[in-house]
């Protein structure tokens, strides 16, 4: 999928579910418009997944992920399953597991649970962050999984990680970063790197957020000149919700193979619920000692509403990044 999307000009959509109706919305999305894709479950999404009582990301994560290897059977894209922010002091409990679910899959005759995992060290400096990224890497590819690394930090909050405060130097990676991330990593096997460029998690009017793909190109460049055109890096676009239609064909042009998409998602899954409980208020509540009606507060209802809506989106992401059309599955 990375090779294709590299020579044709595209990227993937990779979107985080938390449900069954969240990743058959994300199924529904990359059929309709025959487009391969990116599900994704962050350590929040996975513990969601697992119940209030369980509350085990790596075990939410892994009941995600079987799932939508079932579901996937019935589709005729192709999907990879990912990872998504993955800080240290979350590698043990989260990054771990889900390795070891891919070792026994293998060993079944299977293949790895997850095809890509992220592993966030930009919380700390850069050599650290690719210590433990080098050592993750080793261990992934003997599995055929993919590790995408970051450096820098996207700005904003998600998942209960907050980096709205840091300096705004903090939000651009350097082209020296990028030829160290490129060193220290492209002799251990595949990986995705998630270079900022001045991206922010969230929603933000237009203009709020300063993003200068041209970062992208002079890292790439830098790495490119010195050891050619074949060094080209895959990267990934995070904080793509919002971002204008012109940002993220310019981020195509210099690599970008994926494109996170989270928050416009999540506002698309939620607002037909919200104009369906409105709307219907009086059969979705119990008013006055009246029985509703059932109809309307059967959660179906409305998750069939939410999920067509995410879908849409999401649709919408597959067209901006040119991959409508482009699956290669079969081929």
């Amino acid at each position: 999928m990375l090779d294709a999307a590299q020579k044709n000009g595209y990227a993937y959509p990779a979107i985080n579910i938390t449900s069954l109706a969240t990743a058959n919305g994300a199924l529904k999305a990359f059929a309709d418009a025959k487009s391969d894709g990116i599900i994704q479950v962050s350590t929040g999404g996975g513990q969601f997944a697992s119940g209030l009582n369980v509350a085990d990301a790596a075990f939410g994560a892994i009941v995600l992920a079987e799932a939508v290897h079932r579901l996937a059977e019935k589709y005729d894209v192709l999907v990879a399953l990912h990872t998504d922010h993955c800080h240290p002091e979350k590698v043990d409990s989260f990054l771990r597991p889900l390795l070891d679910a891919s070792r026994a899959r293998i060993a079944e005759g299977k293949g790895p649970l997850f095809q890509s995992h992220m592993f966030d060290g930009s919380v700390v400096d850069l050599d650290e962050n690719m210590k433990i990224s080098a050592e993750l890497l080793k261990e992934c590819a003997e599995l055929d999984i993919i590790l995408e690394v970051e450096a820098g930090c996207v700005g904003g909050e998600e998942d209960g990680h907050d980096t709205s405060g840091l300096p705004a130097e903090k939000l651009y990676t350097t082209p020296e970063d990028m030829m160290q991330v490129y060193e220290t990593l492209k002799p251990l096997g595949r990986f995705m790197f998630a270079a900022t460029f001045g991206n922010v998690h969230g929603a933000y009017k237009p203009g709020a957020v300063k993003l200068k793909p041209t970062i992208l190109r002079d890292g790439q460049k830098a790495v490119t000149d010195k050891y050619g055109a074949e060094a080209e890096m895959d990267l990934v676009f995070h904080g793509g919700s919002g971002s204008s239609l012109d940002e993220i064909r310019e981020t195509l042009d210099y690599g970008v193979i994926k494109m996170n998409i989270d928050t416009d998602t999540q506002y698309a899954f939620t607002r037909p619920i919200v104009s369906h409980i409105c709307e219907n208020i009086e059969s979705v509540l119990k008013i006055d000692g009246e029985v509703g009606n059932k109809k309307f507060y059967d959660p179906r209802s409305y998750l069939k509403k939410a999920e067509k809506s995410l879908a849409a989106r999401l649709q919408q992401a597959c067209d901006d990044l040119l991959s409508t059309g482009n699956t290669i599955y079969g081929k």
